[in-house]
């Protein structure tokens, strides 16, 4: 015991994507949020201009989803997920069925943006083998692509650093490439003009492996975590059509651009393309209990009815699907969304957002800058033999300056609360301009 007494109070906890050395030699502890901000146990103010993880689109600690949370608690903790119900489960679906694209009317309740992704590549997978495709057993995600961390997601996810310690991946994968060029389309304000043509490399994967054994195509339509990557004009167009005319399933994984992200309640509203599933999580509790959500077209739903109406109908689930506090958490928050109209106020200040962003062009060692909606990349020049070390390097000034930004290899990535004021991305900017000037 003594000897256990001489290491820090930090070595017990193993943290995720972290560097765990340098994070307990100098910790970065947050101990309460309000609104747009964080406060540190030394009671500094921290701007947050990521949402948490992409996920507190309403701001924090927003009373009604706090008083919802707890009331829930204090009526019903918990309820069996399997051949058991609650009345919020069955309230949420219908709310949420109300602002998904047309025709994703059922909704099948997950824990998180890893568990929403496996769960519909699942889906995928069953749906072909109970209509009389069984062949169709191939996945097909996109390079660069971030979809979770569970053993699906990472298969047809595509950032290689999130690959190479875990060799035993399914089998039947393969990528699209990245629509990242940045000699075509530096500086793009929004949309990027070239690179539709990416989308047609669909086809080619598909003629390459029998288009007859691909069950589905899984996409970001904004690819986040690798540092926001915008899809060129009509390149999700294009894909939509490539699978429409394969038999192809077509998945949008929206656990970042779901809820507002864009200004509108989802990219698939925003980009005019309906997929056959849609993988939620983040915004829809406003990060403040566990959940995610995967939307689905009536024709998958209906697929899985048995004759026998005591039959199961697909054997998948979680032990905390539709969990009482998350379903009380969510639906608070959609009430918070729609009554400060937030799923549409990225809308409204994305113009004044790319405007401040892409006012850094001339900062040292910035080569690219991305945005969408409420959403943006700062592309640094990587430090020769030291990549990431000049980014690292800004989100700790910038943490020391007062205001959380995200990192990603060299890219800076933010995505504010739906709530921020322009004052705010005013600030953002500002300090984000001392930052990179100070870089080497």
């Amino acid at each position: 015991m003594e000897e256990k007494n001489k290491h820090s109070k930090l070595e017990a906890y193993w943290m995720g994507y972290t560097a765990n050395q340098h994070f307990k030699a100098h910790p970065r502890l947050l101990e309460k949020a309000k609104g747009m901000y964080y406060w540190t146990p030394e009671g500094r103010q921290i701007l947050d201009a990521t949402a948490g993880l992409w996920c507190v689109n309403a701001g924090h600690n927003r009373e009604k989803i706090v008083a919802a949370v707890q009331q829930q608690v204090a009526t019903l903790d918990y309820a069996p997920a399997f051949q058991m119900g609650h009345p919020k489960a069955f309230e949420l679906a219908e709310k949420l069925i109300a602002i998904t694209p047309e025709d994703l009317n059922h909704v099948f309740f997950t824990n998180s943006g890893s568990e929403s992704v496996d769960t519909s590549l699942k889906i995928a997978l069953a749906y072909h083998q109970i209509t009389g495709e069984g062949r169709r057993t191939r996945l097909i995600g996109r390079e660069r692509a971030y979809h979770g961390v569970n053993f699906g997601g990472m298969s047809v996810g595509g950032i290689s650093v999130n690959r190479k310690l875990f060799p035993n991946l399914l089998a039947q994968v393969d990528h699209l490439p990245h629509t990242h060029d940045l000699a075509r389309n530096q500086f793009s304000l929004g949309q990027p003009v070239y690179g539709v043509e990416k989308a047609d490399q669909l086809e080619q994967l598909l003629l390459l492996h029998d288009p007859s054994t691909v069950a589905a195509v899984i996409i970001e339509p904004v690819a986040g975590s690798t540092g926001v990557l915008v899809p060129p004009i009509n390149y999700l167009q294009r894909i939509r059509e490539i699978c429409d005319q394969y038999g192809v399933l077509l998945i949008f994984d929206e656990v970042i651009t779901g809820f507002g992200r864009l200004g509108e309640p989802f990219a698939a509203n925003y980009f005019g393309v309906t997929p056959d599933i849609m993988v939620t999580a983040k915004g829809l509790t406003n990060g403040s209990v566990p959940m995610g959500a995967v939307f689905v077209r009536d024709k998958i739903y209906n697929a899985f009815y048995q004759d026998d109406a005591t039959a199961i109908n697909i054997y998948h689930g979680y032990t905390y699907s539709a969990h009482p506090l998350a379903c009380a958490a969510a639906l608070a928050t959609l009430e918070t969304y729609h009554d400060e109209n937030l799923l549409h106020r990225a809308a409204e200040l994305a113009d004044y957002w790319q405007e401040g962003l892409h006012s850094l062009v001339n900062s040292p060692y910035v080569i690219d800058i991305r945005n969408l909606g409420l959403v943006g990349a700062i592309e640094l020049e990587p430090k020769k033999n030291k990549p990431t070390e000049r980014a690292f390097k800004a989100y700790l000034d910038a943490f020391e300056q007062g205001v959380l930004i995200r990192t990603t290899g060299d890219i800076i990535a933010l995505s504010p609360p739906l709530i921020v004021s322009r004052s705010e991305i005013e600030h953002i900017i500002s300090m984000l301009k001392q930052v990179l000037s100070k870089l080497k």
